[in-house]
């Protein structure tokens, strides 16, 4: 990791260690349905291990229990499944602070740190707690999915103690960075989601470096309607038009200045309501070329290429999605954060999940689902609902990076710098 030391450059032996991982996983039922984040960590947590420290404390969060004890944020469910895939028990201590801490194990994982609001407060008060209960010696940080914010264990508790990079930490950063600074090209970047306000920056950047921006889910909605078509009530940021506005000039002046390509979709897939229960049709948006085949001899009725003022839309259409995934397809890198379409509503009585099908089509081409793996992209994913959908998708193995850092992985390809990252020593 350029300019900070990590756990290869210091001493561990005989030492107490404190590591900060990244917990926040789905719990369901009280069981872990997500394990992603607990497998990506065991590679530093055996390379700490195999350094002989005389102890190993782990800390974490869940939720956003704002600072309070909540049973249903505990991370006693974590301890178990990472105690399952260590195939070696991990203690638990109650607490993160206090004599519950202090009577941790050799490897032992603490209770949720958000119990208590010095943790989001960056207090260094209660960064001094956590020490103190765990007689640490060394802090580890690991937990890449927070290092965006500044929080006791992720600024506060580096005043106090000897600070390293984790090789999670360590391998996240190396590969964003080197993906953003010299991308094999031709580089297409696709982003969706739903909200534009946490995605200006890395847009503008995108529009930089990128050979191709793509722009789905609902934040495509902004851009839409930025370009005058009609998106009935469908979720945009009315406040944030100006900043849309603003991007668009920009992706649209790239486009005049070098082989640039700036993509909002074209055609899209409404309904009347987003539990997924209505029926769901196909608006042609910009071309108006299904609407015109659809109507032949015919002029096709407006509502064929409008959004109606009672409609959503919820996905991507399939012209905008073919266009998306020969794009795809051409590259030789592709960052794909954020999902095209609603990803999340399951579909009834057998069908298909209605508002999917876009996200799908996009990541087959990504995979090399649809040309036998042939020139497949280098392939990064990135944000929380991103890494869900591929997750649920089984197909983690088929990318060659699955972020664990949602809105750090976004920071990072934007060029911030991340708090919890410039708070480690340097080399």
């Amino acid at each position: 990791m350029v300019g900070k030391k990590t756990i290869r450059d210091i001493s561990l032996k005989g030492k107490r260690i404190l590591l900060r991982a990244d917990y926040n996983v789905p719990i369901r039922d009280g069981r872990v349905v997500d394990d992603y984040r607990i497998r990506q960590s065991l590679p530093t947590i055996e390379y700490i291990l195999g350094q002989k420290p005389a102890a190993l404390i782990i800390i974490s969060h869940l939720g956003r229990p704002e600072g309070k004890p909540n049973a249903e944020l505990s991370l006693l469910p974590v301890v178990k499944r990472l105690s399952q895939l260590r195939g070696s028990p991990v203690g638990f201590a109650m607490d993160c602070v206090g004599k519950q801490a202090k009577a941790a194990g050799r490897v032992t994982l603490l209770e949720n740190l958000r119990f208590h609001e010095g943790e989001e407060k960056n207090d260094s008060g209660f960064a001094k707690a956590i020490i103190e209960a765990a007689g640490a010696e060394v802090f580890v940080q690991d937990g890449f999915g927070v290092v965006h914010r500044a929080h006791a264990s992720t600024d506060a508790i580096t005043k106090l103690l000897p600070s390293v990079a984790g090789l999670l930490l360590e391998k996240e950063v190396e590969i964003i960075q080197k993906t953003m600074d010299s991308p094999n090209r031709p580089f297409v970047a696709v982003v969706g989601g739903a909200k534009i306000r946490d995605k200006i920056e890395v847009l503008g950047k995108f529009i930089e470096v990128a050979d191709a921006l793509v722009v789905g889910g609902a934040l495509a909605n902004n851009f839409l309607a930025a370009e005058g078509l009609k998106i009935g009530k469908s979720y945009h940021e009315e406040e944030l038009m100006h900043e849309t506005e603003n991007i668009l000039h920009q992706a649209r002046a790239q486009e005049k200045k070098r082989d640039f390509n700036f993509l909002v979709p074209v055609d899209a897939v409404v309904s009347r309501s987003m539990a997924g229960r209505l029926p769901t049709r196909l608006v042609d948006l910009t071309s108006n070329t299904l609407a015109d085949i659809e109507a032949y001899p015919k002029q096709p009725a407006a509502g064929a290429h409008t959004v109606a003022a009672d409609e959503l839309i919820l996905d991507i259409g399939p012209i905008s999605a073919a266009l998306i995934a020969g794009a795809v397809k051409m590259a030789k890198t592709v960052i794909f954060g954020g999902t095209l379409g609603m990803t999340e509503t399951k579909g009834i009585a057998g069908a298909e999940d209605p508002f999917a099908h876009g996200t799908r089509t996009v990541v087959e081409a990504m995979i090399g689902a649809t040309n036998g793996h042939k020139n497949k992209p280098y392939t990064i994913v990135g944000g929380g609902d991103t890494v869900a959908y591929v997750e649920s998708e089984n197909l983690i193995e088929d990318f060659n990076h699955v972020s664990t850092g949602g809105s750090a992985s976004l920071d990072l390809m934007a060029g911030k710098k991340l708090p919890g990252i410039e708070a480690l020593q340097d080399k």
